[in-house]
């Protein structure tokens, strides 16, 4: 029978990001200098793929530095930490490497001089994701207010107007955070902002290309965990940018590619912490049920590494 034809438009950058890349190889090559096992303090990114394959390697997760027991090695997730987690690494003289990715560092220090400075700080940001716990967690509490809305940024009510600036998560929805940031700066006009934007590139990039492709798909699967937040955000932004059939797929056994018999347009793209190998399943799970030409859509190429701790380049 003669497969029915499917274009399937990959979009680029996808995938891992330098800062997702780092913190696994950091989990790697912790294991090969100091065996198993290495323990990690949450999930080291968000990929449930990721974090068995390195369950399989030695990796041990837990939630909390109770769950380390003394003598072993423990890494900090890419999400950042509190600065309560390596004080209290210290305490118990544990080593510890810290995965933080570098662009998530920069927020961090930014957080910090805000505070030595005098100003309130506004951290836009999803409640309860790491890096925003981590983040909320590098100043004393009760000097960040978060804010996830519109209505949050209404409802605002700081110490000092004048002394106000403001932060965000590196995950975020460019076109969200920017409708927030306008609304804050219209009621508060002295905030501080970044100098650089805090989302980072590798969000900025798969967002662009998701753009550059959704108005032309039937349907958009974005291959990412259901705990990533810059892959749900590929989701949101692919509906607003004329794919409303836009999901979140994990795995490509996940799919009922049944579904999909009255498309012939399908869009391909990949949360930062989604290893090659997940993409390559679902275009492998498409050639078996259509006849499947690929066009891939760059708009940009990324050229960004990170260098891993000095620990392990000794």
């Amino acid at each position: 029978m003669t497969k029915q034809k499917l274009t399937i438009l990959l979009a680029s950058p996808r995938g891992f990001c330098a800062g997702v890349d780092r913190a696994i190889h950091i989990v790697e090559e912790a294991l090969r200098r100091y065996g198993r096992p290495v323990y990690v303090r949450h999930e080291i990114v968000h990929n449930r793929f990721v974090v068995e394959d390195l369950k399989a390697k030695g990796a041990i997760f837990v939630d909390e530095l109770d769950d380390v027991p003394d003598g072993v090695p423990v890494i900090f997730s890419a999400h950042g930490v509190p600065q309560s987690v390596p004080a209290e690494a210290e305490r118990r003289n544990l080593f510890y490497l810290d995965a933080t990715c570098p662009l998530v560092t920069k927020v961090h220090y930014e957080a910090q001089q805000h505070w030595r400075d005098g100003r309130q700080i506004i951290m836009i940001g999803h409640a309860g994701h790491p890096e925003v716990v981590g983040t909320m967690g590098q100043v004393p509490e009760g000097t960040m207010i978060l804010v996830e809305t519109l209505e949050d940024v209404a409802k605002l009510e700081p110490a000092d107007p004048e002394k106000l600036s403001f932060i965000t998560q590196t995950t975020l929805s460019v076109d969200d955070t920017a409708a927030i940031v306008e609304a804050l700066r219209a009621r508060f006009p002295a905030m501080v902002g970044p100098r650089k934007e805090d989302i980072c590139y590798a969000t900025t990039n798969r967002q662009q290309a998701v753009k550059a492709i959704a108005g032309r798909c039937d349907a958009l699967m974005v291959v990412g965990a259901p705990n990533s937040s810059n892959s749900k955000r590929l989701v949101e932004v692919a509906a607003r940018s004329g794919c409303e059939r836009s999901m979140l797929v994990q795995r490509a056994s996940d799919l009922d590619w049944s579904t999909l018999a009255d498309i012939s347009v399908l869009g391909v793209t990949a949360g930062a912490s989604a290893p090659d190998i997940l993409i390559e399943e679902v275009l492998d799970a498409a050639r078996t049920h259509f006849d499947v030409t690929i066009e891939e859509v760059t708009v940009t190429d990324e050229t960004i590494s990170f260098k891993l701790p000095a620990a392990l380049t000794a």
